[in-house]
């Protein structure tokens, strides 16, 4: 008699965590030098410390939320003009804006896969009180509920659509009128693009402009993460497969976590950061918002970025200002996909950061804030140039 179903499947969770594992190996290698240096309990105290001292992502607005078409509850903050207002605002007003205000705009930002919208922390912070900013959750990640839809034993994997769809849920309660700036950091750019392909209109009637960070319009399966060709094909053919398999095993696979926190340490920098002198507590940052989002909501998203493909949808968006750009050495969506963007609009700026990896904007928040600034003026929110300007990849 053949072997089970379920003994097959956990046969291949078992090769897809061998090859995994071998893939990462790299990382590790560094995790283990660390480990002979550095206690355990050492770094456990280090990491709780970094918890308690890192002033990121704790910046909040005017609560709301907004309901999805399948009735997922989607958490988003406003930040008003005048909000956050202290000694501070006008210094930030003149190097982001001259010495003109901004006319009233709605910055709407999406964050990306695994993160929360504190993932935008330091160009909220440059932001606040000067211009009109959303920061939404997108479903299942942050304050937001579990996508409806992604539940139960009838589960249904989330696409791209759907996300498009919540923002143009978000933007009706939130932003319900007046002129819009859409901006998506990875699996938020491609829900900028959906909501561009689905909601012409709108994007006719209201958006002046739109700002993708670090992400893609399609061919995702092509990308090799700075590994081995066969080695990647073979664990993307069986991942999806396994991560289901994971998600039915989720506070087992959150033990794991647990377990393995200095690997994990290691992987997320890889594939987060390319600049070797990374603030820790930033670092920590990151690592924090990725290790929060349950295995189960890995496993409903991932499906959908080997289909996502909305090049088709980018020509709606010509003679919009629009800002492509990404880190140099972004090994998630590498910079020549936004290179590809770029090449569909022709008119929009093309930033490449120099040493910067996927977490662009808050590995070089500078480099992004400025370009988000320039954005802006050219979407017509500020009257006038903008003055001091701090070169990419400089923070």
């Amino acid at each position: 008699m053949g072997e089970s179903s379920s003994g097959g499947t956990w046969r291949r969770a078992g090769f897809a965590g061998a090859a995994i594992g071998v893939l990462a190996a790299g990382a590790a290698a560094g995790v283990a030098v660390e480990r002979l240096t550095v206690g355990r309990s050492v770094r456990q105290k280090a990491r709780l410390a970094l918890d308690a001292a890192g002033p990121y992502g704790g910046l909040r607005g005017t609560p709301g939320r907004a309901l999805a078409d399948d009735g997922t509850v989607l958490y988003y903050e406003v930040d008003e003009v005048g909000d956050g207002d202290g000694a501070e605002a006008p210094a930030r007003l003149r190097r982001l804006f001259g010495r003109r205000r901004p006319v009233p705009v709605t910055v709407v930002f999406s964050h990306g896969y695994c993160l929360n919208q504190d993932s935008w922390h330091f160009q909220r912070a440059a932001l606040r009180g000067l211009v009109r900013t959303v920061h939404w959750d997108q479903r299942s990640h942050g304050r937001s509920g579990q996508g409806v839809a992604q539940a139960g034993s009838g589960a249904v994997p989330v696409s791209i659509d759907q996300l498009g769809r919540d923002l143009k849920a978000v933007v009706d309660v939130a932003a319900p009128e007046g002129p819009l700036v859409l901006v998506g950091h990875s699996m938020g750019g491609m829900t900028v693009m959906a909501f561009a392909e689905q909601y012409p209109e709108l994007m006719r009637d209201r958006v002046v402009g739109v700002a993708f960070v670090g992400t893609s319009a399609g061919k995702l399966n092509e990308v090799t993460y700075g590994l081995p060709v066969m080695g990647v094909n073979a664990v993307r053919r069986i991942l999806p497969g396994v991560l289901r398999t994971l998600g039915a095993q989720a506070e087992l696979v959150e033990r794991g976590r647990r377990a393995t926190a200095d690997l994990f340490a290691g992987l997320v920098k890889k594939y987060s950061f390319a600049s070797k002198d990374v603030d820790p507590a930033v670092a920590r940052f990151a690592e924090r918002m990725i290790e929060s989002t349950p295995i189960d909501v890995v496993a409903a998203f991932y499906p959908a970025f080997a289909e996502h493909d909305k090049s088709a949808a980018l020509p709606a968006l010509r003679g919009l200002p629009v800002l492509a750009l990404a880190g140099d050495r972004d090994l998630v969506t590498p910079s020549s996909h936004t290179e590809a963007i770029a090449a569909l609009l022709p008119g929009a700026e093309l930033v490449i950061v120099p040493d910067g990896g996927h977490l662009v904007m808050l590995e070089h928040p500078e480099a992004v804030t400025d370009r988000l600034a320039d954005l802006l003026v050219r979407a017509g929110a500020v009257p006038e140039p903008t003055t001091a300007r701090t070169e990419p990849g400089k923070s």
